[in-house]
């Protein structure tokens, strides 16, 4: 009998850009693997981000900002991703384009606001009266239904509990027994239930049941100490922005007229700032009792040069803010205009007195070779074969092109490979999609031989 191991497809992603990032690559002592955790080269702009996760983690950076500079396809939203990684989930990582704040319902500022709070995460520790234990008995008790008609409806539910210090029995309302429903609890599993609202959680199956086969696809958890009824610390996790919308929302009455004008309204609304300070001034008090711990966030600004005067002038109060996140922009332009004024020319299209508060990271164009490593990188996520020469051939690509180019000819030489009945992708592919394909430069080129053809 042959038993073969399923691979798990649960937690399979769709390939993106930057599915290949999973961290900044780092020794333990700081200093750059040339290739680790996806990345390649730029090993000084990375070492410059592991400082960064060091100062966010130390909560040292609050306040600040960093701004990544170079040509295009350099790695610098590679390296911000991978900075978002470093610092796991729990940390808030908002990513946002320099465009995107231009928007015909809300204001800009108003968009860069909304963005700073969702970059800001607060951690909520409440004490809360719960019922927990293996459950030993579920028996729903049915009556006549009080609409009539032969159903009948539950009127309560008895459900046994037991701990490792003793069993309870409870009498609980017919909608707890719809959330025992939805959970799927049944006789056997370790459940809890919050006494005041009434919310049910199922955390697996109780450990005396596990079989000595491995086939179980079930959780196992030990038996709760302690009573049966007790006080419990649960942490919750929100961030600024879910605060304001909550109590931004005017709740309406109950008559058909309110819930039609509350439907008829636009979706986005403007918070204000007067709400904003009422509410930091009710984080700041749960902050000073420790019943919650601010998370500063990462809010990655990718693009900054497409931001505009007023919202530069708009970041400096936003940073100067006691509740403010980390600001990581990204930007691949040299000298230009700053968007909003006549004919002002700043590095990298922002103003000077933004740049003064910001801490510069450069990252630099890559070498064939770091090239070749890449694409490497990039076939084996796409799970393609490619031969060591056509590899060459296609990091030589990208260094007269652009590193984006010969990335994006990976999938299309691959397919063509499959159409010659091949494995793998051979020189010969890569010869063809070059010719299926332009990449800028040479399609400038061609704009220029055929000048005369073109509409003017």
């Amino acid at each position: 009998m042959k038993i073969e191991e399923v691979k798990s497809n649960s937690k399979s992603q769709r390939i993106a850009s930057h599915s290949h990032v999973k961290g900044l690559g780092l020794d333990e002592n700081g200093y750059a693997i040339q290739t680790a955790a996806g990345l390649v080269g730029q090993e000084l702009a990375r070492e410059a981000a592991g400082v960064v996760v060091e100062m966010i983690r130390c909560k040292k950076m609050a306040g600040r900002a960093v701004l990544f500079a170079g040509p295009p396809g350099t790695g610098k939203t590679a390296i911000a991703l991978a900075i978002a990684q470093e610092l796991g989930s729990k940390v808030p990582f908002c990513p946002m384009v320099g465009s995107e704040v231009y928007s015909s319902e809300i204001k800009k500022t108003e968009v860069l606001m909304e963005n700073f709070r969702r970059a800001i995460g607060l951690r909520i520790k409440e004490t809360k009266e719960v019922y927990e234990g293996e459950v030993t008995e579920i028996t729903p008790a049915e009556t006549e239904n009080p609409m009539g008609g032969y159903g009948k409806t539950v009127s309560h539910v008895i459900i046994g509990l037991k701990t490792a210090k003793g069993t309870k029995q409870l009498k609980l309302d017919p909608s707890i027994f719809e959330s025992l429903q939805k959970e799927k609890v049944e006789v056997g599993d370790v459940i809890y239930i919050e006494s005041n609202s009434g919310a049910v959680k199922r955390q697996g199956r109780s450990d005396s049941y596990a079989t000595e086969f491995d086939l179980e696809a079930e959780e196992y958890v030990p038996l709760p100490k302690g009573d049966v009824h007790k006080k419990k610390e649960v942490i919750q996790d929100v961030t600024l922005h879910d605060l304001d919308t909550a109590n931004a929302r005017p709740q309406g009455g109950q008559d058909v007229m309110s819930m039609m004008s509350s439907l008829m309204k636009p979706k986005k609304t403007e918070i204000t700032d007067k709400l904003r300070k009422e509410i930091n001034k009710v984080v700041n008090t749960y902050i000073d009792q420790g019943i919650a711990e601010l998370v500063p966030g990462l809010l990655f600004i990718d693009e900054v040069h497409m931001l505009d005067i007023e919202c530069f002038t708009y970041l400096h109060r936003a940073l100067e803010s006691s509740i403010s996140p980390i600001v990581i922009f990204a930007t691949n332009r040299g000298k230009c205009t700053i968007r909003g004024t006549e004919d002002i020319v700043s590095s990298h299209g922002i103003p000077l007195d933004l740049l003064d508060r910001v801490m510069i990271i450069r990252t630099l164009p890559y070498t064939q070779e770091e090239m070749m490593q890449i694409l490497g990188i990039r076939s084996q996520t796409e799970s393609i074969h490619i031969s060591d020469e056509s590899l060459q051939l296609l990091s030589l690509t990208g260094t007269n092109s652009t590193l984006r180019y010969a990335v994006q000819l990976l999938t299309p030489a691959n397919l063509l490979a499959r159409i010659n009945g091949k494995d793998g992708i051979g020189k010969e592919e890569i010869e063809e999609v070059k010719k299926l394909f332009y990449d800028a430069k040479s399609s400038a080129k061609l704009l220029q031989k055929f000048d005369d053809k073109y509409m003017k």
